[in-house]
C-alpha cells in the first residue's frame, strides 16, 4: 500500500466538499472563511486554495464584498450538464472500449468493485467512485480536450448526482445500470456502451426534474 501525503490544502478541499456534497453547508449563504478556518485547523492561505478549487470544479461561487458561496441547484443548469454529458460521454467511452489497453481494462475494473454498497448506501463516497469510473471509461481515448470538458462536466455533475441518490432503492437502480454499462465496456461493445450511457444520462435526468424545484 503507498502512503499518501496530504497537504493542508487538500485536506480542507475534501472536507469542505463533503460538506457541501452531504448538504451540511446550504447554497447561497455566504462561508465564514473565519470560523471555517477555525474549525478545520489551518490557516487561511491552505483554506483559500481550497476555496479557489471549489470553485473551479463548480461547487462555489466567488462574489465581491460576500466571499465564496454554494451554487444554488437548478434545474436549468442539471438541463445543461446532463444534456452534454449524453452527447459526449455515450461517444467518448464507446470509442474508447475499443482501444483501451489491458491496464486500462483493469482500472476499470479496480474501481467499479469499488462500488459495491457505495451506491446503495448513497454516502457522499458514491459520488466520488461514480466520477472517477465514468472518467476511467473515458481515458484510453487519449483526447485531452475531449478529457477536460468531460471531467468538468463530471465535477459539475456531482450534487446532482447526490441529489439524484437520495430517494431509497435509487442506489440499488444506479448500481444496475452501472453493471450493464461495464459488462458490455468490458466486453469492448461500443455500440452497447454507446447506448447504455446515453440511456443512464437520460435517466438521471429525468428524475432530477421531478426532485429539484422549478
Amino acid at each position: 500500500m503507498t502512503i499518501v501525503v496530504k497537504t493542508l490544502s487538500e485536506q480542507a478541499y475534501e472536507i469542505i466538499r463533503e460538506r457541501i456534497l452531504t448538504h451540511e453547508i446550504l447554497p447561497s449563504k455566504p462561508l465564514r472563511q473565519d470560523a471555517l478556518s477555525q474549525d478545520l485547523g489551518v490557516s487561511k492561505i491552505p483554506l483559500r486554495e481550497a476555496l479557489t478549487r471549489l470553485e473551479q470544479d463548480g461547487l462555489l461561487s466567488s462574489h465581491p464584498n460576500r466571499g465564496f458561496m454554494v451554487r444554488p441547484l437548478t434545474i436549468a443548469e442539471a438541463e445543461d450538464v446532463f444534456h452534454l454529458r449524453g452527447l459526449l460521454e455515450p461517444e467518448a467511452a464507446a470509442t474508447a472500449c475499443l482501444h483501451a489497453t489491458a491496464e486500462e481494462r483493469k482500472n476499470v475494473s479496480r474501481i467499479f468493485k469499488q462500488f459495491d454498497g457505495l451506491l446503495v448506501s448513497q454516502g457522499a463516497q458514491a459520488v466520488t467512485i461514480n466520477r472517477e469510473f465514468h472518467l476511467a471509461m473515458i481515458r484510453p481515448i487519449k483526447r485531452a480536450v475531449s478529457l477536460s470538458i468531460i471531467e468538468k462536466l463530471h465535477f459539475l455533475s456531482e450534487r446532482y448526482v447526490r441529489m439524484h441518490l437520495e430517494p431509497p432503492q435509487r442506489g440499488q437502480t444506479a448500481y444496475n445500470e452501472h453493471l450493464h454499462i461495464y459488462e458490455a465496456w468490458m466486453a469492448a461493445d461500443a455500440t452497447s456502451v454507446k447506448a447504455l450511457l446515453f440511456e443512464h444520462n437520460a435517466n438521471t435526468l429525468a428524475d432530477l426534474r421531478q426532485q429539484i424545484p422549478t
